[in-house]
């Protein structure tokens, strides 16, 4: 097994691209599993279906946003602990923010059920998706604690430095799922079709068997990490480290909420244009989806490996790791943008049916939209640097200045005064306003004196 420490030495891009690689695949093979999965509903459930599982993916990603700074602070917290060679804080930290995480998760998963018809009806979805969308979105809601989990042990991993068996065990996890997407929601021999909801029941299953496994494998070869019999103390609450997940998660957190209900918001425009025009927000953000990959991996990445060399005081390497991060955004993230815009009709096809008026609708916004994602990338990219050293409040302000003071407002008031392009302008506009200020407080600001590390409270 590959040595927690590694990412402390050796050559910075080579070091990076090779932990970054499994992270980009991951996130790549999810985005074709979401695409797999939109194809069967759009094109044999309808626009409406499309409609509604889009809005209800916008919701889970709002959720996990919710958890995802107690994840990411947790993930960093491991780092450093890794790179300053304190194995049993590292694996205190990982007890206590287990414990914690689930118990969040079951909370979220439990009211969310609930409150499914109610969160689509406040997002304004079109009456003939909502009731598409509630049925989707109730099974996902059950999924949430096996989803979450999942997602927090391939967090930990990867803080320790491991960020190849995350990725195995999610190919397990998208194999199934594709495989059972089309068998739930049609049924075969005594599986009742399902629609809609059997492609979330898919997702379910998935997540739980991938769990299970990744379990399995983590005790098997007696990882670290693992808690083991006769160290159960390990997952009791420790209120020093809540106190450090909560002060730098929360935060962190709220960056993904704010990434998600900005979208949130701007489905709310989108779904005033109608149907048509709301598929074809949802078939551009399929492709979307892809582009968006490298730089997301980038960020998990570099927050990993700055936290690393961070712990371990190398402080040298974490500039050469920014540099690096951000040549490899713009190659990963440019890349995509020119083979989509060269292959534009045929690629947004794949969602739509043929002759439906939504695929010249979708082709017009990918023109406005597509070409600000690797400046949206920089922003991501360098806000996982500054974040590994402790700094996150200045990236959630930047975010929240681009995306809820820039973006909604200016494509609120395209509505009524420049059409749909407006509304179109107002996405790319914030992509070119969070890069600038990302840029500027990376060279000028003083993230570089930032603490991970709460003190504990008088």
């Amino acid at each position: 097994m590959k040595r927690p420490d590694q990412l402390t030495t050796g050559s910075i891009p080579k070091t990076l691209m090779l932990f970054a690689l499994p992270i980009l695949l991951g996130n790549v093979l999810q985005s074709i599993n979401g695409s797999i999965n939109a194809v069967w509903i759009g094109k044999f459930l309808g626009a409406a279906a499309l409609t509604g599982a889009n809005n209800a993916n916008i919701v889970m990603f709002l959720l996990l946003g919710a958890v995802f700074g107690i994840t990411m602070a947790s993930t960093i917290l491991i780092a450093q602990a890794v790179g300053a060679q304190q194995p049993e804080e590292a694996k205190r930290i990982t007890g206590t923010s287990a414990t914690f995480f689930f118990v969040l998760s079951l909370a979220f998963s439990l009211g969310g059920f609930f409150a499914s018809p109610y969160i689509l009806a406040w997002m304004g979805a079109p009456a003939d998706a909502v009731v598409f969308g509630t049925a989707y979105l109730r099974v996902m809601f059950v999924a949430l604690p096996a989803s979450y989990a999942f997602f927090f042990i391939n967090a930990a991993l990867r803080g320790a430095g491991d960020s190849k068996t995350p990725f195995r065990f999610l190919v397990l996890s998208v194999v199934l799922d594709v495989a059972l997407n089309p068998l739930f929601i049609f049924g075969l021999g005594p599986i009742p079709a399902m629609g809609i909801a059997g492609s979330a029941l898919a997702t379910l299953v998935s997540q739980c068997v991938a769990l299970a496994a990744i379990l399995r494998h983590v005790y098997k070869i007696r990882h670290p990490l693992a808690i083991h019999v006769g160290e159960g103390a390990m997952l009791k609450i420790d209120w020093s480290i809540i106190r450090s997940l909560v002060i730098k998660g929360i935060p962190m957190g709220l960056q993904m909420i704010v990434l998600s209900s900005s979208m949130v918001l701007f489905l709310r425009v989108v779904n005033r244009f109608g149907s048509d025009t709301a598929a074809a927000f949802a078939a551009d953000m399929q492709l979307w989806n892809y582009v968006q990959m490298p730089a997301l991996a980038l960020g998990a990445a570099v927050s990993a490996m700055a936290a690393q060399n961070i712990g371990a005081g190398h402080w040298h390497r974490v500039s050469q790791i920014a540099k690096y991060a951000v040549l490899f955004n713009l190659l990963l993230t440019g890349v995509p943008v020119i083979l989509l815009y060269l292959s534009e009709t045929y690629s947004i096809g794949i969602f739509l049916p043929a002759g439906s008026p939504a695929l010249e609708i979708a082709i017009h916004v990918n023109h406005i939209i597509l070409w600000s994602f690797p400046l949206f990338g920089i922003s991501m990219v360098l806000s996982g640097v500054v974040r590994a050293a402790g700094a996150v409040m200045v990236p959630l302000v930047i975010l929240v200045i681009a995306l809820l003071v820039v973006r909604a407002p200016l494509a609120e008031y395209s509505v009524t005064h420049w059409g749909a392009d407006g509304v179109w302008w107002s996405f790319s506009i914030s992509a070119i306003t969070a890069a600038v200020l990302s840029v500027l407080y990376y060279l000028r600001g003083s993230w570089r004196s930032a603490k991970m590390r709460v003190p504990a409270a008088a």
